[in-house]
């Protein structure tokens, strides 16, 4: 279900890296709109300064992990010193073993920028010229082919990291700035840059992070509140063209349980619904609906819990960009210490805790398109929204398309966290899984997207259906929008071509943007 996103537009502002933390913002700009890279100056003497403590250690008679051992299982083997450039060149080639699909560009572009800041951190003990030399791969637009398959969550993420590493070296793939796939050394040589020979320890600091976790939670959040509040959008078009209540949306109503993503999500539906004459037909005494179905009057709960989960996410985020990962860690005060800092329970546990709540939006999504299409249950619309129903179908199997996504999300939503599968010879014992559960939470996300859209092509095609009464301002100028190239209400028509013009609206923000003309913000 995972979309081949396009070659993304030309470079778009600049990133410093190195001052502090990364922003999420940030990495959605370098990953997502190639936004270039400034190293700031006052990072340098400390990473230089570093990177002579581990030079000393390369000539001392004690052992040193990284420095002068092998990894892993084999940290046991003292390697000399004759062997050492070969040590670090070795542990990137053999630990660039990823398999299957590529991973797209902007998680790999994520992943690069991130262990890219944690050097700047000068934690790590790499030379600065290594650091630069990330710096320039990811602002020539030369991206590491990084597989699928190969990380396991825990000593960072291994594979796709020495994909990485191995392309600034010169060796393997990558695909340049027009996509096209080509053999690093020929990309590093046509863009100007040099292959890096690694030292010691270089090539255990590139590979030894969350990064690919990391990065890939931070865009599912960025791509999550855009959705949220565009099922808020949906919602508000639901309960509108179904003769539904804003009743139970009141502020003071609301207010009884003061969850904040709950509070977010009835203002923005309170904001859509605003001068509906579809909502004001049926408000006088006449109306002898008490309460609407839970998927209508429960989407504030429902919603907001999702914002809620998503805040808790962002947290989570911010402490790991605020992180400097490695094994093992030069410290401020000149120790080189192992530790465990790269093992990525905490990314691993939102990724998966996203993936429920992405599960239960696209769930309450499908079962307010559901109710369009029952005459038993939609007040007086046609059968599956149909022109002639029984020779035409309408909308019916577009809610199968729903369904079947739906179905898929509830088994991606399975954590992938609490598994674990012991590798390096009982050494790594236990392990996160924290990138494959951000793999199968970019995958929910595409499908939660898909549900919303159908949601919003349908609750349009059902507002026209009620004319002469007219929709609300915000969710009139959505129906509008999608009426430019989506034809309204007559006879059956292809219609996953109109499925794929909805989801373009929702995932582009489209639909999310021409409500918010009219309404300001959404929360």
């Amino acid at each position: 279900m995972l979309q081949t996103l396009p070659v993304p537009d030309p470079f778009l502002g600049t990133v410093t890296v190195g001052s502090g933390p990364l922003t999420r913002a940030e990495v959605v700009a370098v990953a997502r709109d190639r936004a270039r890279l400034l190293l700031d100056p006052a990072c340098e003497a400390a990473v230089r300064e570093t990177r002579r403590v581990i030079e000393e250690l390369a000539g001392d008679v004690v052992p040193h992990y990284g420095v002068s051992t092998g990894f892993g299982a084999l940290a046991t083997r003292h390697i000399p010193g004759d062997k050492r450039m070969d040590l670090q060149r070795n542990l990137v080639r053999s630990h660039a073993a990823g398999s299957g699909p590529e991973v797209e560009a902007e998680v790999v572009r994520a992943l690069m920028l991130l262990r890219l800041s944690t050097m700047l951190t000068a934690r790590t003990g790499v030379r600065l010229e290594t650091a630069r030399a990330y710096a320039a791969l990811i602002d020539a637009g030369l991206t590491p082919v990084v597989h699928e398959y190969g990380s396991l969550g825990c000593s960072g993420d291994l594979a796709p990291l020495a994909h990485c590493a191995l392309a600034v070296t010169g060796e393997g793939e990558v695909r340049d700035a027009d996509g096209r796939r080509l053999p690093a050394a020929d990309a590093l040589a046509a863009a100007g840059l040099t292959p890096v020979t690694l030292r010691e320890k270089e090539g255990l600091a590139l590979i030894n992070g969350t990064d690919g976790m990391l990065g890939m939670l931070v865009l599912a959040c960025h791509d999550l509140r855009r959705l949220v509040a565009t099922a808020d959008l949906a919602a508000a078009m639901s309960v509108e063209a179904q003769l539904g209540t804003d009743a139970a949306f009141a502020e003071d109503l609301i207010a009884l349980r003061p969850h904040p993503g709950q509070a977010a999500s009835a203002a923005n539906l309170r904001a859509l619904l605003v001068g509906s004459s579809i909502m004001a037909s049926h408000r006088g005494p006449d109306c002898t609906r008490v309460q609407d179905a839970y998927s209508l009057r429960c989407t504030p709960q429902v919603h907001g819990a999702v914002r809620d989960t998503v805040a808790h996410a962002e947290t989570v985020a911010d402490a790991e960009l605020a992180s400097a990962i490695d094994n093992p860690v030069v410290t401020v005060d000149g120790r080189v210490e192992s530790n465990g800092n790269f093992h990525g329970a905490p990314v691993g546990y939102v990724l998966d805790f996203l993936a429920i709540a992405v599960a239960d939006l696209a769930s309450i999504s499908e079962r307010r398109t559901d109710r369009f299409l029952d005459v038993a249950r939609n007040h007086g619309l046609p059968a599956f929204l149909a022109h002639d129903a029984g020779v035409d179908s309408g909308h019916m199997i577009a809610q199968y398309t729903q369904a079947g996504i739906v179905s898929e999300l509830k088994r991606l939503a399975v954590p992938a966290s609490v598994d674990s599968i012991p590798s390096s010879a009982m050494q790594e014992d236990h392990v996160s899984m924290g990138w494959a559960a951000a793999r199968k939470l970019r995958t929910a996300i595409d499908g939660l997207q898909r549900v919303v859209a159908i949601e919003v092509l349908t609750a349009a095609r059902a507002l026209d259906l009620r004319a002469p009464l007219t929709p609300a301002p915000a969710t009139a100028a959505v129906r509008d929008l999608l009426r430019e190239t989506v034809e309204g209400p007559g006879p059956d028509r292809h219609l996953a071509p109109e499925i794929a013009a909805a989801v373009a609206l929702v995932a582009n923000g489209s639909a999310l943007a021409a409500a918010e003309t009219v309404t300001g913000p959404l929360r």
